[in-house]
């Protein structure tokens, strides 16, 4: 059971919820919670006893020197914190963590009673997956969701995916089990670049939670860091012809089977994110 610290009423919450490991290429969707509680200086107000689903050879706990020289152990776990962002009209839970060694089903369980308890109306999963994409062109960010109004006005699909899953499918079927409305994105993460970050897919999935709160979200230097990982990528695609043929190839390959997304319908839809963000700013 998590225990909470003091928290005030939420206002209509969506929970934001992103697992390192598996789930988590390149660490695009934990960088992103860690973006948000940055950036909204959100409150831990809880966390799971890491005893029961942890396995500490496999996640080991850190010990390091703190601001005032005490030295101190940091157990491996998922740690649930709360923001009250201006520019929303609803509070948000966010919840950051490590992928459990053992126990999902009992993990899914304590989470969403917390979740639940906090007043939750929505569960957003947040997920990174390596990639045949080219690093060039936009990150390709897929999304599915339990509630048919939300498929139809967020354009998602069913997901049609058979095969192994992570934590991630665990918790969204966790929420379908219950009856929790809940919506998963996951970015493709370029294979040939796995090493983390990679902030334009931190900011490729940003850009999809704008869509589905209808609200700009808090950019800091993501922009500027994605701009300077496509240039890094680009140097040292430049230094190997191999890689360089690969990379046109796969341009070739996303240039043709995106031909008809450049609709104006597309266009608009980001012409109008770009917009409201404006007008925010």
């Amino acid at each position: 059971m998590i225990e909470f610290d003091d928290v005030q009423d939420l206002v209509s919450p969506v929970v934001i919820a992103a697992f390192e490991g598996w789930n988590d290429a390149a660490d695009a969707a934990s960088g992103l919670v860690d973006h948000l509680i940055e950036q909204w200086k959100a409150e831990v107000i809880g966390a799971i006893d890491p005893e029961e689903f942890y396995d500490f050879q496999v996640n080991r706990p850190v010990i390091a020197t703190d601001h005032n020289g005490h030295r101190r152990l940091t157990w491996p776990t998922t740690r649930i914190a709360v923001a009250r962002p201006a520019e929303l009209d609803r509070d948000v839970i966010l919840v950051r963590g490590i992928e459990p060694n053992m126990k999902w089903r009992q993990f899914c369980a304590e989470l969403l009673a917390a979740c639940d308890d906090l007043g939750a109306e929505l569960v957003v999963t947040l997920g990174a997956l390596l990639a045949d994409t080219p690093h060039t062109r936009p990150i390709p960010v897929t999304g599915t969701a339990s509630e048919p109004e939300l498929v139809d006005r967020l354009d998602l699909e069913q997901s049609t995916y058979e095969g192994p899953t992570g934590i991630v499918g665990v918790f969204n079927d966790a929420c379908l089990q219950l009856d929790i409305p809940a919506v998963s994105y996951w970015a493709a993460v370029p294979h040939y670049v796995a090493q983390p970050p990679c902030p334009k897919a931190t900011l490729a999935l940003l850009g999809q939670l704008e869509e589905l709160l209808q609200a700009p979200m808090p950019l800091g230097d993501l922009p500027d860091d994605a701009k300077a990982w496509e240039r890094g990528v680009d140097e040292l695609a430049a230094e190997d012809e191999d890689v360089a043929d690969y990379v046109r190839a796969l341009e070739e390959t996303r240039d043709t089977a995106d031909l008809p997304e450049a609709s104006g319908e597309a266009i608009a839809r980001e012409f109008e994110r770009y917009l409201k963000r404006r007008d925010t700013d």
